[in-house]
Protein backbone atom coordinates (compact mmCIF):
# COMPACT_ATOMS: atom_id res chain seq x y z
CA UNK A 1 0.00 0.00 0.00
CA UNK A 2 1.14 3.04 -0.54
CA UNK A 3 0.36 6.33 1.30
CA UNK A 4 0.75 10.21 0.82
CA UNK A 5 3.86 11.41 0.39
CA UNK A 6 4.42 15.46 0.80
CA UNK A 7 6.51 16.34 -2.06
CA UNK A 8 5.87 14.31 -4.82
CA UNK A 9 8.49 14.94 -7.61
CA UNK A 10 6.29 14.53 -10.62
CA UNK A 11 4.44 17.82 -11.99
CA UNK A 12 1.50 18.00 -11.87
CA UNK A 13 0.89 20.38 -14.82
CA UNK A 14 2.65 17.86 -17.09
CA UNK A 15 0.07 14.82 -16.07
CA UNK A 16 -3.13 16.54 -16.49
CA UNK A 17 -1.68 16.51 -20.19
CA UNK A 18 -0.53 13.10 -20.46
CA UNK A 19 -2.39 11.52 -23.13
CA UNK A 20 -0.68 7.78 -22.98
CA UNK A 21 -2.47 5.09 -22.40
CA UNK A 22 -5.61 6.47 -20.28
CA UNK A 23 -8.39 4.40 -20.06
CA UNK A 24 -7.93 3.70 -16.16
CA UNK A 25 -10.64 3.42 -13.48
CA UNK A 26 -10.00 5.34 -10.52
CA UNK A 27 -11.79 5.12 -7.25
CA UNK A 28 -11.73 8.02 -4.54
CA UNK A 29 -13.15 6.41 -0.88
CA UNK A 30 -14.34 9.41 0.54
CA UNK A 31 -15.19 11.57 -2.16
CA UNK A 32 -17.52 13.69 -0.50
CA UNK A 33 -15.10 14.98 2.50
CA UNK A 34 -12.88 17.91 2.61
CA UNK A 35 -9.77 16.00 0.94
CA UNK A 36 -11.63 14.16 -1.57
CA UNK A 37 -13.62 16.95 -3.24
CA UNK A 38 -10.75 18.58 -4.48
CA UNK A 39 -8.71 15.60 -5.33
CA UNK A 40 -11.61 14.01 -6.88
CA UNK A 41 -11.93 17.28 -8.85
CA UNK A 42 -8.16 17.12 -9.60
CA UNK A 43 -8.50 13.56 -11.06
CA UNK A 44 -11.69 14.51 -13.16
CA UNK A 45 -9.24 16.87 -14.60
CA UNK A 46 -6.62 13.86 -15.84
CA UNK A 47 -6.79 12.15 -19.61
CA UNK A 48 -4.84 9.38 -17.86
CA UNK A 49 -8.78 8.59 -15.73
CA UNK A 50 -11.34 7.13 -17.54
CA UNK A 51 -13.70 6.48 -15.33
CA UNK A 52 -13.72 8.23 -11.72
CA UNK A 53 -15.64 5.87 -9.00
CA UNK A 54 -16.57 8.35 -6.38
CA UNK A 55 -18.06 6.37 -2.53
CA UNK A 56 -18.77 8.06 0.84
CA UNK A 57 -21.08 7.56 3.49
CA UNK A 58 -22.95 10.51 2.12
CA UNK A 59 -23.29 13.07 -0.30
CA UNK A 60 -21.55 11.06 -3.32
CA UNK A 61 -24.64 11.40 -5.80
CA UNK A 62 -24.14 15.30 -5.72
CA UNK A 63 -20.54 15.31 -5.99
CA UNK A 64 -20.50 12.83 -9.19
CA UNK A 65 -23.33 15.19 -10.73
CA UNK A 66 -20.90 18.34 -10.00
CA UNK A 67 -18.02 17.00 -11.40
CA UNK A 68 -19.47 15.14 -14.48
CA UNK A 69 -20.68 18.52 -15.92
CA UNK A 70 -16.55 19.45 -16.54
CA UNK A 71 -16.09 18.29 -19.87
CA UNK A 72 -12.82 16.40 -19.26
CA UNK A 73 -13.42 12.04 -20.85
CA UNK A 74 -13.76 10.75 -17.24
CA UNK A 75 -16.96 8.81 -16.28
CA UNK A 76 -17.85 9.99 -13.10
CA UNK A 77 -20.06 7.60 -10.91
CA UNK A 78 -21.57 8.38 -7.45
CA UNK A 79 -22.02 5.83 -4.90
CA UNK A 80 -23.26 6.13 -1.47
CA UNK A 81 -23.02 3.65 1.54
CA UNK A 82 -21.83 0.63 2.70
CA UNK A 83 -24.13 -1.50 0.33
CA UNK A 84 -22.94 -0.29 -2.83
CA UNK A 85 -18.92 0.27 -1.88
CA UNK A 86 -18.63 -3.15 -3.99
CA UNK A 87 -20.04 -1.58 -6.75
CA UNK A 88 -17.95 1.69 -6.50
CA UNK A 89 -14.68 -0.61 -6.59
CA UNK A 90 -15.45 -3.22 -9.10
CA UNK A 91 -12.46 -3.19 -12.09
CA UNK A 92 -11.01 -0.46 -10.49
CA UNK A 93 -6.77 -0.46 -11.20
CA UNK A 94 -6.20 2.23 -8.29
CA UNK A 95 -8.13 3.14 -5.30
CA UNK A 96 -7.06 6.46 -3.65
CA UNK A 97 -8.63 6.68 -0.07
CA UNK A 98 -8.60 10.01 1.77
CA UNK A 99 -11.60 8.75 3.81
CA UNK A 100 -11.48 9.67 7.70
CA UNK A 101 -12.00 11.94 10.28
CA UNK A 102 -10.15 15.08 10.46
CA UNK A 103 -8.27 16.66 13.33
CA UNK A 104 -9.77 19.62 15.22
CA UNK A 105 -7.28 22.29 17.32
CA UNK A 106 -6.02 20.71 20.34
CA UNK A 107 -6.47 17.02 19.18
CA UNK A 108 -3.36 14.64 18.43
CA UNK A 109 -2.97 12.54 15.22
CA UNK A 110 -3.48 9.71 17.80
CA UNK A 111 -6.58 11.25 19.11
CA UNK A 112 -8.40 9.81 15.66
CA UNK A 113 -6.46 6.78 15.48
CA UNK A 114 -9.14 4.06 16.50
CA UNK A 115 -11.68 5.42 14.80
CA UNK A 116 -9.82 6.16 11.19
CA UNK A 117 -8.02 3.01 11.33
CA UNK A 118 -11.56 1.47 11.41
CA UNK A 119 -12.43 3.00 8.61
CA UNK A 120 -9.26 2.43 6.48
CA UNK A 121 -9.23 -1.56 7.81
CA UNK A 122 -12.95 -1.90 6.23
CA UNK A 123 -12.42 0.16 2.99
CA UNK A 124 -9.02 -2.03 2.45
CA UNK A 125 -11.07 -5.10 2.97
CA UNK A 126 -13.53 -4.35 0.65
CA UNK A 127 -10.58 -3.14 -1.98
CA UNK A 128 -9.27 -6.60 -1.64
CA UNK A 129 -13.08 -8.38 -2.13
CA UNK A 130 -13.97 -6.39 -5.07
CA UNK A 131 -10.45 -5.23 -6.83
CA UNK A 132 -7.59 -7.79 -5.33
CA UNK A 133 -5.08 -6.64 -8.32
CA UNK A 134 -5.51 -2.45 -7.60
CA UNK A 135 -3.16 -0.37 -6.76
CA UNK A 136 -4.27 1.43 -3.50
CA UNK A 137 -3.31 4.79 -2.33
CA UNK A 138 -4.10 6.05 1.30
CA UNK A 139 -3.74 9.03 2.41
CA UNK A 140 -2.61 9.70 6.02
CA UNK A 141 -1.56 12.82 7.91
CA UNK A 142 3.12 14.15 6.82
CA UNK A 143 13.24 30.63 -1.96
CA UNK A 144 13.32 28.24 -5.11
CA UNK A 145 10.55 27.50 -7.62
CA UNK A 146 8.43 25.03 -5.43
CA UNK A 147 7.34 23.59 -8.53
CA UNK A 148 10.91 22.29 -9.28
CA UNK A 149 12.13 21.51 -5.96
CA UNK A 150 12.44 17.85 -4.39
CA UNK A 151 12.77 16.89 -1.17
CA UNK A 152 12.65 13.08 -0.13
CA UNK A 153 10.44 12.72 2.97
CA UNK A 154 10.77 9.74 4.99
CA UNK A 155 9.71 7.86 8.10
CA UNK A 156 6.14 7.91 9.14
CA UNK A 157 3.71 10.90 9.18
CA UNK A 158 3.55 12.44 12.61
CA UNK A 159 5.91 15.10 14.49
CA UNK A 160 9.14 14.16 14.69
CA UNK A 161 8.77 10.70 12.59
CA UNK A 162 8.32 12.91 9.54
CA UNK A 163 12.22 13.69 8.10
CA UNK A 164 12.89 15.83 5.57
CA UNK A 165 15.84 14.64 3.89
CA UNK A 166 17.30 17.98 3.07
CA UNK A 167 20.62 17.16 1.97
CA UNK A 168 19.01 15.37 -0.82
CA UNK A 169 16.87 17.94 -2.14
CA UNK A 170 17.40 18.55 -6.00
CA UNK A 171 18.09 21.17 -6.88
CA UNK A 172 21.09 21.00 -4.21
CA UNK A 173 20.46 23.63 -1.32
CA UNK A 174 22.49 24.35 1.47
CA UNK A 175 21.34 26.27 5.05
CA UNK A 176 23.17 26.92 9.08
CA UNK A 177 22.66 24.73 11.30
CA UNK A 178 20.14 26.96 13.23
CA UNK A 179 18.01 27.84 9.75
CA UNK A 180 18.18 23.79 9.08
CA UNK A 181 16.46 22.86 12.50
CA UNK A 182 13.71 25.57 12.05
CA UNK A 183 12.75 24.49 8.47
CA UNK A 184 13.02 20.61 9.86
CA UNK A 185 10.89 21.55 12.72
CA UNK A 186 8.34 23.44 10.90
CA UNK A 187 7.66 20.79 8.00
CA UNK A 188 7.20 18.30 10.83
CA UNK A 189 4.54 20.34 12.39
CA UNK A 190 3.03 21.66 9.06
CA UNK A 191 -0.39 20.09 9.40
CA UNK A 192 -0.83 20.92 13.24
CA UNK A 193 -0.04 24.60 11.71
CA UNK A 194 -2.88 24.67 9.22
CA UNK A 195 -5.22 23.17 11.71
CA UNK A 196 -4.29 26.31 13.92
CA UNK A 197 -4.74 28.39 11.25
CA UNK A 198 -8.18 27.40 10.29
CA UNK A 199 -9.44 27.38 14.24
CA UNK A 200 -11.32 24.76 14.02
CA UNK A 201 -12.59 24.87 10.91
CA UNK A 202 -11.19 21.84 9.82
CA UNK A 203 -7.56 20.54 8.82
CA UNK A 204 -5.46 20.26 5.72
CA UNK A 205 -7.58 19.22 3.15
CA UNK A 206 -6.70 21.23 -0.20
CA UNK A 207 -2.52 20.78 0.20
CA UNK A 208 -3.25 16.85 0.72
CA UNK A 209 -5.94 16.66 -1.98
CA UNK A 210 -3.27 18.29 -4.23
CA UNK A 211 -1.11 15.83 -3.19
CA UNK A 212 -2.54 13.46 -3.44
CA UNK A 213 -3.58 13.69 -6.81
CA UNK A 214 0.22 14.30 -7.71
CA UNK A 215 0.83 10.66 -6.37
CA UNK A 216 -2.18 8.85 -8.18
CA UNK A 217 -0.68 10.71 -11.66
CA UNK A 218 2.39 9.44 -10.56
CA UNK A 219 1.19 6.04 -9.98
CA UNK A 220 -0.66 5.88 -13.34
CA UNK A 221 2.37 6.69 -15.24
CA UNK A 222 4.30 4.22 -14.06
CA UNK A 223 1.50 1.71 -14.59
CA UNK A 224 1.41 2.43 -17.84
CA UNK A 225 5.38 2.17 -18.39
CA UNK A 226 7.05 5.18 -18.07
CA UNK A 227 9.97 4.53 -16.76
CA UNK A 228 12.20 6.19 -13.72
CA UNK A 229 8.89 7.27 -11.86
CA UNK A 230 10.16 7.73 -8.01
CA UNK A 231 7.81 8.88 -4.83
CA UNK A 232 8.29 8.13 -1.40
CA UNK A 233 5.95 6.39 0.50
CA UNK A 234 4.95 4.68 3.78
CA UNK A 235 5.03 0.92 3.19
CA UNK A 236 6.90 -2.42 4.66
CA UNK A 237 10.08 -2.06 5.01
CA UNK A 238 13.69 -3.72 5.80
CA UNK A 239 15.70 -0.44 5.39
CA UNK A 240 15.87 0.57 8.98
CA UNK A 241 14.70 -1.12 12.10
CA UNK A 242 10.74 -0.02 12.08
CA UNK A 243 8.89 -2.56 9.95
CA UNK A 244 7.38 0.16 8.18
CA UNK A 245 9.53 3.08 6.57
CA UNK A 246 8.71 6.16 4.27
CA UNK A 247 11.57 5.96 1.72
CA UNK A 248 11.83 6.72 -2.15
CA UNK A 249 10.61 4.03 -4.09
CA UNK A 250 10.88 2.99 -7.65
CA UNK A 251 7.37 2.98 -8.94
CA UNK A 252 6.99 0.00 -12.01
CA UNK A 253 3.77 -1.06 -13.91
CA UNK A 254 2.81 -3.92 -10.66
CA UNK A 255 3.35 -1.18 -7.92
CA UNK A 256 6.90 -1.13 -5.65
CA UNK A 257 9.70 -2.21 -8.38
CA UNK A 258 12.60 -0.94 -6.03
CA UNK A 259 13.19 0.42 -2.46
CA UNK A 260 16.16 2.80 -2.77
CA UNK A 261 16.33 3.22 0.41
CA UNK A 262 17.21 6.06 2.79
CA UNK A 263 20.70 6.82 0.90
CA UNK A 264 23.59 9.07 2.55
CA UNK A 265 22.49 10.77 5.40
CA UNK A 266 23.89 13.70 7.21
CA UNK A 267 24.47 13.62 11.06
CA UNK A 268 21.75 15.74 11.58
CA UNK A 269 19.86 12.93 9.65
CA UNK A 270 20.88 10.17 11.27
CA UNK A 271 19.87 12.21 14.43
CA UNK A 272 16.36 12.86 13.02
CA UNK A 273 16.26 8.96 12.23
CA UNK A 274 16.99 7.54 15.65
CA UNK A 275 14.73 10.01 17.44
CA UNK A 276 11.80 8.68 15.33
CA UNK A 277 12.47 5.42 15.39
CA UNK A 278 10.78 4.67 19.18
CA UNK A 279 7.35 6.30 17.68
CA UNK A 280 7.21 5.15 14.83
CA UNK A 281 7.84 1.22 16.32
CA UNK A 282 5.34 2.06 19.29
CA UNK A 283 2.69 3.13 16.21
CA UNK A 284 3.36 0.33 14.05
CA UNK A 285 2.61 -1.89 17.42
CA UNK A 286 -0.32 0.03 18.11
CA UNK A 287 -1.67 -0.63 14.43
CA UNK A 288 -0.68 -4.39 14.47
CA UNK A 289 -2.33 -4.93 17.55
CA UNK A 290 -5.49 -3.08 16.24
CA UNK A 291 -5.77 -5.81 13.20
CA UNK A 292 -5.25 -8.52 15.78
CA UNK A 293 -7.77 -7.42 17.75
CA UNK A 294 -10.37 -7.29 14.95
CA UNK A 295 -9.86 -10.79 14.21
Amino acid sequence: MFSRIARPAVNLTRSLSTSSQNNAKVAVLGASGGIGQPLSLLLKNSPLVSHLSLYDIAHTPGVAADLSHIETRAQVTGHMGPDQLGAALKGCEVVVIPAGVPRKPGMTRDDLFNTNATIVATLADACARNCPEAMICIISNPGLDPARVNVPVVGGHAGKTIIPLISQCTPKVEFPQDQLSALTGRIQEAGTEVVKAKAGAGSATLSMAYAGARFTFSLLDAMNGKEGVVECAYVRSEETECKYFSTPLLLGKNGIEKNLGLGKLTAFEEKLVADATGELKASIKKGEDFIQNMK
